[in-house]
């Protein structure tokens, strides 16, 4: 089952294209859309005035109201193979609740894998590949070496929650955030979808038609181009973006260390006496003999 939530780990929409891609793509009735076999009280879980729905004002009255769904669909990918694809906004509340719910789905249709997707802002370049985080609640499942090293204390997510949840309920599970250009997360980026979905691809073994996908992509990247072109300020953010990538692409490439040489890491301790010290110097008086 591949489980997309709109909301927080979407930038660029590239949670959101790959679900409609999929949802376009993967339909087996011929009106499209796939056949909804579960769906969520969303009543229960959407916070209204936080995410108000939108609706129609025509002339003189309302119309055309957009209730939020969360549901779950049946699609084939393009060689028949059947999957479920979770998708709608993330629940604003309840999400143990939620998790519940979703084992229920699991263990209902025998699930044997969920995979989810998602992507967060980051200050790389457009111009270079790219950057999928991979995840997973059982290390077996990993298919890609983490970027990341030590531990990052990050906010939350239903997605996050489901994942460390099916984990203690016996259910694999895995994921992959897509890492996008921060000066575009707030437009449409196809190219950051295509890379979900191929590894959506290699982790559930399904095949999915990424052609359309793939032309939206390059049509996005003219776009930008022609942006640049015109906007030497924007360009300059972009190549200095391009240089700090590079450096440190071949930095990991060469095993070096980008700190200086001769210049051991400071201890915990060490820092922490730096740090005791600049916050007495900031209670303590200024040249004048006044207060600080």
């Amino acid at each position: 089952m591949v489980v997309a939530l709109d909301g927080f780990l979407d930038a660029g929409n590239a949670g959101a294209l790959a679900c409609r891609h999929l949802v376009r793509t993967g339909a087996s009735s011929p009106d499209g859309g796939g056949v909804v076999v579960a769906t969520f009280d969303v009543d229960q879980l959407h916070d209204y005035r936080a995410r108000r729905p939108p609706m129609t004002f025509a002339r003189d009255h309302y119309e055309g109201y957009e209730a939020p769904r969360l549901v779950v669909r049946l699609l084939h990918d393009a060689g028949g193979t059947p999957y479920l694809l979770l998708h709608g906004p993330e629940p604003d509340i309840r999400w143990e609740a939620f998790c519940r719910a979703v084992l229920e789905v699991v263990e209902r249709f025998g699930v044997t894998l969920v995979v989810s997707v998602g992507s967060v802002p980051m200050a790389v370049p457009h111009t270079r590949p790219i950057a999928i985080t991979h995840h997973a609640n059982n290390a077996d499942l990993l298919t890609g070496t983490s970027p990341w090293r030590g531990e990052l204390r990050v906010p939350s997510s239903a997605q996050a929650l489901l994942e460390v949840r099916l984990g203690e309920w016996g259910h694999d599970a895995q994921g992959f955030v897509a890492h996008v250009p921060h000066y575009l997360a707030q437009l449409d980026y196809p190219r950051a979808a295509q890379g979900l979905l191929e590894q959506v691809e290699l982790a559930a073994r399904l095949t999915i038609e990424l052609t359309e996908l793939g032309e939206l992509a390059e049509e996005r990247e003219e776009e930008i181009a022609r942006y640049l072109s015109a906007n030497d300020e924007v360009q300059e953010v972009v190549t200095a973006l391009e240089q700090q990538y590079d450096t440190f692409a071949r930095a990991e490439a060469e095993g070096s260390s980008l700190l200086a040489e001769d210049e051991p890491l400071p201890t915990g301790e060490e820092i922490g006496r730096q740090f005791e010290q600049f916050l007495a110097g900031l209670e303590g008086p200024d040249e004048t003999g006044g207060p600080a």
